[in-house]
């Protein structure tokens, strides 16, 4: 395969004329990310508090057990999907760790409480560039990510055929993608198909062909996230029901078709609305009542926005925080 290099991460050391002129770039540059940040963050928390006395009328009938845990889970789904991510970009390049991964993604999937998903992928971009990779390079790896997502979701969503498809058979074919979306998975496929985005796009192509390894982690990431989420979502739902066992599985088959048809709600800021059908919908096949399931829907999506926040803001506190030990010990 002919591959072009990007020298973004190996640029020549310029002269001092350049540096100089660099330098005010980059104060204006970093002006503008922090910029990004307050905005996305002013976002987030304006979607915690348009939804805030609902959800915490809605937490008031549950048991505190069950909403630190069904919160826990959440945290867990994101620091499961977040090393997916980072495993798919170190393959591209020198392996950046977990930190300073974490920070890239967390804080940068913030975008997505802007209108239009985009957001959260450029600003991802240039918290990368920030931290000296190249944006082709991160932005490569979410693409990568989104792909696998999509189809671990496909597959996940088949628990929730029942209850999600049983008022919209015409659906179901969405379910014949599913072959398919696991022979784009092979190695080989899945490297091509990104090449070929990335040429489209006017980038270079991969540099070496994605693994099984790599693909089977970041697969293997994206299910285990879909599967924390449905937790998530059942323990709610079990704290004033009885969904059981077969709740338990409906929960996670609905999550994985809520959030993958929000991730592709482009004009709605992290997919809402969208979402919260899939979970109604799956709730009151599990013997909830429509009142109840939509509580828990909004509780939900405050609760992700608490989880988000929350990971982002410690993320980018360890990733500070190692920054300063490193330029001590140096």
């Amino acid at each position: 395969m002919t591959t072009v290099r990007t020298p973004e991460e190996d640029s020549p050391v310029p002269s001092k004329s350049k540096k100089a002129a660099k330098s005010t770039k980059a104060k204006i540059l970093d002006a503008v990310r922090w910029l990004a940040i307050v905005l996305v963050v002013a976002f987030a928390a304006k979607a915690l508090t348009d939804n805030w006395t609902e959800f915490w009328h809605t937490l008031s009938d549950v048991a505190w057990q069950s909403s630190v845990l069904s919160l826990v889970a959440l945290v867990l789904a994101i620091m499961v999907s977040t090393w997916g991510w980072q495993v798919l970009v170190d393959d591209l390049g020198k392996p950046i760790g977990y930190i300073r991964g974490a920070q890239i993604c967390l804080v940068g999937s913030l975008g997505k409480y802007v209108p239009g998903s985009v957001w959260a992928y450029l600003l991802q971009m240039e918290l990368g560039r920030k931290a000296g990779l190249a944006r082709a390079r991160i932005f490569t790896g979410s693409l990568i990510q989104l792909g696998v997502g999509v189809v671990s979701a496909l597959v996940v969503s088949l628990l929730a055929a029942p209850a999600v498809f049983s008022n919209s058979p015409r659906a179901m074919w969405l379910f014949v993608l599913i072959p398919v979306g696991l022979a784009l998975l092979h190695p080989r496929v899945l490297t091509w198909g990104t090449s070929l985005v990335l040429r489209l796009l006017r980038r270079p192509p991969l540099e070496r062909p994605l693994t099984w390894g790599v693909v089977l982690k970041a697969f293997g990431a994206s299910t285990l996230a879909w599967v924390l989420q449905g937790v998530h979502l059942w323990l709610l739902a079990n704290s004033v029901g009885a969904p059981g066992f077969n709740g338990l599985v409906l929960c996670v088959g609905a999550m994985a078709v809520a959030m993958t048809v929000g991730t592709f709600a482009f004009i709605l800021p992290s997919g809402i609305g969208v979402r919260e059908v899939a979970q109604v919908a799956v709730l009151t096949a599990s013997g909830l009542t429509v009142g109840q399931a939509t509580a828990f829907a909004v509780a939900s999506r405050v609760m992700f926005t608490v989880a988000d926040l929350l990971t982002a803001g410690f993320a980018a506190g360890a990733a500070w925080a190692t920054t300063r030990r490193t330029v001590a010990a140096a």
